[in-house]
């Protein structure tokens, strides 16, 4: 399959999504029009039957008018996230530039579209969405997540020994060249999974850019204030684990 240099696969991964989804896929086709340069993949992560339909119903309804959206990928279980992310990125059609975005929009289409030219016109590195509250910029999220938030990228720093300010926020760009050579050391597939990713890019030569966005929060998040930390701080260290094999290999 032959490198397309200008395309882009934007993978939306879902799961039970199909009541906050619409406002975004609406706001992506009005700011990225019918760009060739961006594809769009929804992926439904294994929801029940009923919320499958649904989710096919709405990007079946959207296509006639949206060419460059594609027909939806629906798993027969759910992945986590970050599983979800890799089988739409798995299902390229040649694009040399691989991204996925939060189906509730927190990242507004206009940032999105930014981050996308931001990477595409830059020099072959990967860009990573940053909620960093800058002259600017507007960050609207909940104080405790804020919190957490902050902590958990402190524990992400200090453990992986990766300056990074925001490993979790859901708006990422990839080369599709980097991934392919980072993506046999990848396993985690939860909310976690943007560190190791950043952690199999940055070990396989790949530059990281950070680069700062507006963001809001929305209602009806999926991750839980108590359990979700303790899971992705044990997510942290088997990645811990894992790049000590990858040295010394």
């Amino acid at each position: 399959m032959s490198l397309e240099p200008s395309r882009t696969l934007l993978v939306i991964p879902c799961f039970r999504e199909s009541g906050r989804i619409e406002p975004f896929l609406d706001a992506l086709h009005r700011v990225l029009g019918n760009d060739a340069g961006v594809s769009v993949l929804v992926v439904e992560d294994g929801s029940e039957a009923e919320e499958q339909q649904r989710m096919q119903w709405l990007i079946e309804a959207r296509r006639p008018v949206w060419p460059q959206l594609r027909p939806l990928l629906s798993l027969n279980e759910n992945l986590g996230k970050g599983g979800a992310v890799y089988a739409g990125w798995a299902a390229h059609e040649g694009e040399a530039w691989l991204a996925f975005a939060d189906a509730d929009g927190s990242s507004s289409a206009q940032e999105v579209a930014r981050v996308l030219d931001c990477a595409r016109t830059g020099k072959g590195q990967a860009v990573f969405a940053s909620r960093i509250k800058m002259l600017g910029k507007e960050v609207q999220r909940d104080f405790h997540r804020h919190i957490l938030g902050r902590v958990y990228a402190t524990i992400v720093s200090e453990i992986l020994r990766i300056p990074v300010y925001d490993s979790q926020c859901g708006l990422k760009v990839v080369p599709r060249a980097a991934f392919e050579k980072a993506k046999s050391l990848l396993s985690v597939t939860g909310f976690a999974f943007d560190v190791e990713l950043l952690c199999a890019l940055l070990h396989t030569g790949c530059v990281v850019h950070e680069e700062p966005i507006s963001w809001r929060e929305m209602s009806g998040g999926k991750v839980r204030l108590l359990s979700d930390p303790l899971r992705m701080f044990r997510d942290v260290l088997i990645i811990r684990a894992h790049r000590k094999r990858w040295q010394a290999v």
